[in-house]
């Protein structure tokens, strides 16, 4: 049998990729609600191919790579590279702080590896995953050894996957965050840790506190929230509020230059109305603060007398012309009501404790002609029914831009691209991260491809858009009052503080708090629970609004994970045996992984900068939600299992396991940064 050329290789790539998408289509079923499924043998079916389709397209893609590679190298001269430079690796323990990445590091090694095993496979896969539960299939595994000896196929080579990682072993180095590595099944290399290398990383932290992985530095743009002026922020503001805060928080935490950006909608036809209203109801608005409690139902009276009274109407177009023109008195009338809404919205912020810096859509206002003069200098304008359009390429193909209306008017897209290239030009962004709803990922997406075509963004710069799905009642329906409004997002932050208030009481917490360490708790269940429900779930899913749920104190939820925080902390303080005492002592001994549970407790600790790198890369927050709850439930396995301290039968502390306090202070600090970058405040005592 001949062996296959790109071309087939290609197109079976393809074929691939087809079935992969099929099967994940009705995978996608199931992460979309749709239970038919469940009991279905097919289930485990679909999941399974899913896997070997998975693992096929890696192997093609790869051995595309070899072909083009094979087929270019006729010419001895043009197929020359530069050789590709290996990355350092850790030799000396004691060089090596508690912020180290392991995955990372492990793929450093086997790229070493891999690449001294066969120096002439071009671009040879490294794969580390994580091992199962089963300690004897070790910590990590190297699954690499399969899809290179499909690669060595593709060149005539015939090796099989197990002779493959033999080769791989034989040329890893000694490391010193590897005890041993073991060649299993098929050509698996089961990657054992040190428990010496864990041991220094843990007392690390210990000693230095949590630092996070060292990143390249950025300057990101995040762009969030973004309500309108003169409407009240609903629960459809929620999502977006609570996600965008998250990803800040993450991208601060490894030292990035973050701007937060709240685009509020704060111009456009609307305020002629608003204006005009104003001017009728409060006349001495300029040198009297004009009474305005309830912004939201002011904007309703003005949109029903411009929906009903043509002479208003006329008047409201005739303030949107004065203000578009900058004239004082309408300017002052326009800010005015943005400020009241502003001190609404600041309200929120300051209660889900939100850093944002306000910056509507008015800011770009003069922004916009020069884009637009740019964008018909360059050739990038067609006329199309009145409009001037854009489109992303020059195929035409998806949904053009909107830049000029038929009226000479702006659109959204317009003041979107001036946004960007103000961001690029004058903020010097290197990301440029939205978090709206799901539905608009194709603006974005076309935001992107017209800026990128018109040489606003440079390669290297990149926009991201996190998408959500939306919120939805116990009855799967979007989330409504019963009679059918929006419900405010401020009366939402109430009934949580109502509730959480009552679930202490209910546990007699109340008893035992002092009046002020019960309000700190009250607002830590409160605004706790709403962020980590949200967070908790993929974000491109839509999920269920249950304060039932969000308030229970067992599962994975915020109460749990805050209740265990503070037992966590309750056990040295029940010791008496203040941090200054511990650091003290881990001076003289250090910290020890001797049990299994400490061990086990130890590896998954070890974990904190892989997942921070890992969640600020993908953006997806339920994976920093799934390691806090693998956290508390491996501590709590180990605190079962491990006396930290014991007592006689009269209650008196007999001794005390200073080695395990220390594994408990460290357990403490990763959890509660975890928590800090959710926007979760923590508390002593519960």
């Amino acid at each position: 049998m001949s062996e296959p050329t790109e071309k087939s290789l290609v197109e079976r790539t393809s074929r691939a990729e087809k079935e992969a998408r099929a099967i994940e289509e009705e995978l996608e079923k199931i992460s979309q609600g749709d239970l038919s499924f469940i009991g279905d043998p097919r289930l485990e079916q679909l999941l399974t191919e899913n896997e070997k389709l998975k693992h096929r397209l890696v192997i093609l893609e790869n051995a595309v790579k070899a072909e083009a590679g094979s087929s270019s190298s006729t010419n001895k001269e043009s197929s020359k590279k530069e050789p590709k430079k290996r990355p350092i690796l850790v030799t000396d323990i004691t060089s090596v702080e508690g912020n180290i990445c392991v995955v990372n590091e492990l793929k450093n090694i086997f790229e070493h590896s891999i690449t001294s095993a066969y120096p002439d496979l071009v671009d040879p896969p490294v794969v580390i995953t994580l091992s199962g539960n089963n300690p004897k299939f070790g910590d990590y595994q190297c699954n690499s050894a399969m899809a290179i000896s499909q690669l060595l196929k593709a060149k005539n080579i015939k090796s099989s996957p197990r002779e493959v990682a033999n080769n791989i072993l034989n040329k890893t180095a000694p490391s010193p965050i590897i005890e041993r590595i073991e060649v299993a099944g098929a050509g698996f290399l089961n990657i054992f840790l040190s428990k010496a290398f864990a041991e220094h990383v843990l007392n690390s932290i210990l000693k230095s506190g949590v630092k996070p992985p060292q990143v390249k530095r950025e300057r990101v743009i995040v762009d969030f929230s973004s309500p309108n002026i003169a409407k009240e922020m609903h629960v459809g503001h929620l999502r977006s509020t609570i996600i965008g805060d998250s990803i800040c928080r993450i991208l601060e935490f490894l030292n990035n230059d973050v701007l937060r950006l709240n685009h509020l909608g704060d111009w456009g036809t609307q305020f002629g109305m608003l204006i005009a209203h104003l001017q009728d109801q409060f006349p001495n608005f300029k040198t009297e603060s004009p009474p305005i409690s309830d912004l939201q139902a002011f904007y309703k009276e003005s949109k029903k007398r411009f929906d009903e009274d043509e002479e208003f109407k006329k008047r409201a177009y005739a303030c949107v012309v004065q203000l578009q023109s900058h004239q004082p008195d309408y300017i002052a009338a326009w800010k005015l009501i943005c400020e009241v809404s502003r001190k609404e919205f600041q309200k929120i912020y300051d209660r889900l404790d939100v850093k944002i810096k306000d910056r509507g859509e008015s800011f770009y206002q003069d922004r916009m002609d020069s884009v637009v003069k740019m964008l018909k200098e360059q050739g990038y304008l067609e006329e199309d029914e009145g409009r001037l359009i854009m489109w992303g390429d020059e195929k035409h193909e998806g949904i053009p831009l909107t830049v000029v209306k038929s009226d000479g008017g702006y659109t959204y897209d317009t003041s979107d691209l001036a946004a960007i290239k103000q961001r690029v030009d004058e903020e010097k962004g290197d990301r440029f991260i939205y978090v709206t709803d799901a539905g608009q990922y194709t603006h974005f997406m076309t935001i992107d491809a017209c800026a990128r075509r018109a040489g606003i963004l440079k390669d290297g710069q990149r926009v991201e858009h996190v998408g959500f799905g939306v919120v939805l009642g116990e009855d799967k329906k979007k989330f409504k009052t019963r009679s059918g409004d929006t419900i405010k997002l401020i009366e939402l932050l109430d009934e949580g503080l109502k509730r959480s208030l009552d679930k202490l009481v209910e546990k007699g917490r109340d008893k035992v708090l002092t009046p002020e360490e019960l309000m700190l708790a009250q607002e830590a269940v409160a605004y706790g629970c709403i962020k980590y429900a949200d967070l908790s779930h993929n974000r491109v899913n839509d999920y269920i609004f249950s304060f039932d749920k969000m308030l229970d104190d067992k599962g994975n939820t915020a109460v749990y994970l805050l209740y265990a925080l503070t037992r966590i902390r309750s056990i040295a303080r029940t010791a008496q045996i203040s941090t200054d005492t511990l650091l003290a002592e881990a001076q003289k001994s250090g910290l020890k992984l001797t049990h299994e549970a400490e061990w086990k407790l130890g590896k998954v600790l070890l974990r904190f900068p892989e997942i921070i790198l890992k969640v600020s890369s993908d953006l997806y927050l339920h994976s920093l939600c799934e390691y806090l709850y693998e956290i508390s439930s491996a501590f709590t396995e180990f605190y079962d299992k491990c006396f930290c301290v014991e007592k006689d039968k009269e209650g008196k502390i007999v001794k005390i396991y200073y080695e395990r306090l220390m594994l408990c202070e460290v357990t403490a600090r990763i959890m509660e940064q975890c928590l800090d970058i959710l926007g979760i405040k923590t508390v002593s005592r519960m």
